[in-house]
């Protein structure tokens, strides 16, 4: 009976200080908005990644073929052949 209440008693501590955790980590600090750079590599790597999708559906790619390559490929094309 003692071990319930003991077991009981550390599981709700646990669950206490984990919350409180939580919720300080949560108000440290705001998150910064992404910046214009970033929102345009969202944008690249999610059109990239639709076109990966489309070539392996359709066999177009190398069974070899690689989601790094592909992604570096398309990532230059589209930003217009120029690096970053």
């Amino acid at each position: 009976m003692m071990n319930r209440f003991v077991s009981s008693a550390l599981a709700a501590a646990l669950a206490l200080s984990m919350a409180g955790a939580a919720q300080a980590a949560a108000e440290t600090k705001p998150q910064k908005a992404p910046t214009a750079a970033q929102l345009a590599a969202r944008e690249r790597m999610s059109k990239c990644s639709a076109e990966w999708k489309e070539a392996k559906a359709g066999g177009k790619v190398a069974k070899d073929a690689k989601w790094p390559k592909f992604w570096s490929e398309c990532n230059t094309r589209l930003k217009g052949g120029t690096k970053a």
